[in-house]
């Protein structure tokens, strides 16, 4: 199975370079239009529509090659499993160990209402104007 997947992706890069190579090698379509206005360029190997088809023609064929042998090797790089009784892909992820779900890591926790900030772990320190019984979010009494 490996060596078949290293033979699709040896096919795919030598057709890619190839199809690059096709590509570059043709005309434009305004690349006539200088030749009849008397530039003389239109001459060349295969004529001056034989050109055209034939390059076209091989640079199709060069692509149904890349495309299919894209299409293999997605088929198989994809993993094969027995299905499992309808479980999905979001039943089958775990959560990372060291962190919680809904905590955010970083972050500063926040003040549990109707506790007090000596229990509170990582609170921050009384302000300087809040009296000493004071709960917080407490506006403190004078």
């Amino acid at each position: 199975m490996q060596f078949l997947a290293n033979l699709l992706l040896i096919v795919q890069i030598i057709s890619a370079l190839v199809m690059i190579g096709l590509v570059l090698i043709q005309h434009g379509k305004g690349a006539d239009m200088g030749a009849s206005f008397g530039s003389g360029s239109s001459g060349s190997l295969f004529g001056a529509t034989g050109s055209a088809n034939f390059l076209s023609r091989s640079t199709s064929a060069c692509a149904t090659v890349f495309f299919l042998c894209t299409l293999g090797l997605a088929y198989f790089g994809t993993p094969r499993e027995a299905p499992t009784g309808g479980t999905s892909v979001l039943e089958k992820a775990t959560v990372p160990a060291g962190t919680a779900p809904g905590v955010i890591p970083g972050a500063v926790p926040a003040a549990v209402p109707g506790a007090d900030s000596a229990t509170q772990a990582g609170s921050a320190p009384a302000a300087s104007g809040e009296a000493a019984g004071a709960k917080p979010g407490e506006i403190p009494k004078r």
